[in-house]
């Protein structure tokens, strides 16, 4: 839906949509959610798709106080992937039908974009699958450890075999939250610049939120809006990904108040609801647990995201949750939908 038609039907205001996060019916809310869910998704398919994440390095400039994955350039504790490695992984996610891989990695020190037009041509030269990678924070990082503007680094990546961008590194796109819990990672206006100019050259994207870090409901909110105002402007966007934080392991673990179930599924709906111009919202149940993300499903999600083939990332904050495409295919079922395997750009490859 474009911005226009949404307006004509009268777009949730951003006054409304705080009001709905603070304390709005929880049941009634996801009732509406769903609403918004059949007209943009008519009959009762939910998808997921099957994908890796590569982690291609855990050593980071960044050092985000929300991150349990880290490791400091330096220090001898982290790794860096051989190419050879990524390769085995790819073969392995091939082998389980996978149709992506999604690389991301900390702000190497090392790392200028030769490296990543190496890896990705590679990929490419050899392998027929889809390259989902590289976050803004990435991106940026590349641009500046190779001098290129930020288009310049998109089409050379692009040219070398990368296809879309996760959302990643969004957390909550306010800087008042930026600051507080990753003072070192780009501001909110970099964020949407990256995913501004990728739309722009074709490229399609992902939106992703983090919250119940430090962030209140309000800009929980500003976060959406900056979201639905990018998407009328570039339409780029395929999906929006929300989770709640994870804070084992990390700086700010200490005597943090976690968001409960009932944080996630009001997020949840509220953003169905208000993000009226992005086709799909994806259920985490990486980070809420399988249980939740078919609770999600009545609640405005339409896709399950991954499998997961490896996760490392939630999993250093001590949160462990796995699913083959058996059990994907049984969860969707039980929920009452329909089960479709898709590709990272939402096209069906298989329908159970």
């Amino acid at each position: 839906m474009s911005g226009v038609d949404a307006a004509a039907v009268g777009r949730l205001s951003d006054a409304e949509a705080l009001v709905l996060l603070e304390g709005g019916d929880l049941l009634g809310m996801g009732a509406r959610a769903d609403a918004v869910r059949r007209r943009l998704h008519p009959g009762d398919e939910a998808t997921f798709i099957v994908d890796r994440n590569i982690n291609y390095t855990d050593y980071c400039l960044s050092g985000c106080r929300f991150c349990a994955f880290y490791k400091k350039p330096g220090s001898g504790e982290g790794y860096l992937l051989a190419e050879d490695q990524i390769h085995r992984k790819i073969e392995e996610t091939l082998a389980l039908g996978g149709t992506a891989i999604m690389m991301q990695g900390g702000l190497h020190p090392d790392l200028d974009i030769c490296w990543f037009e190496q890896v990705f041509s590679g990929i490419k030269a050899r392998y027929s699958i889809h390259i989902h990678s590289l976050s803004p924070p990435e991106i940026v990082h590349i641009a500046t450890m190779s001098d290129l503007t930020i288009e310049e680094t998109l089409k050379r990546l692009r040219a070398a075999g990368l296809d879309s961008l996760p959302g990643g590194g969004a957390e909550v796109l306010v800087d008042r939250v930026r600051s507080a819990i990753s003072p070192h990672k780009i501001p909110t206006d970099t964020w949407l610049e990256v995913m501004r100019v990728a739309h722009g050259l074709g490229m399609n994207t992902t939106a992703t939120m983090m919250f119940g870090s430090l962030d209140t409901p309000a800009e929980r909110i500003e976060h959406l809006r900056r979201i639905r105002d990018l998407q009328d402007e570039a339409g780029g966007f395929t999906a929006f990904i929300p989770w709640t934080f994870q804070a084992g392991n990390t700086e700010l673990a200490a005597g943090h108040k976690p968001a409960t179930g009932f944080d996630y599924l009001r997020l949840l709906a509220v953003s169905r609801i208000y993000l009226d111009n992005v086709p799909s919202i994806q259920a985490s149940w990486v980070t809420q647990g399988l249980k939740m993300g078919q609770v999600a499903l009545a609640f405005g999600a339409n896709d399950m995201g991954s499998t997961m083939i490896e996760e490392n990332v939630v999993a250093a904050a001590g949160v462990r949750n796995q699913c083959d495409v058996d059990e994907m295919v049984r969860l969707i079922r039980a929920a009452g939908r329909t089960p479709v395997q898709r590709d990272t750009l939402y096209g069906e490859v298989r329908r159970y």
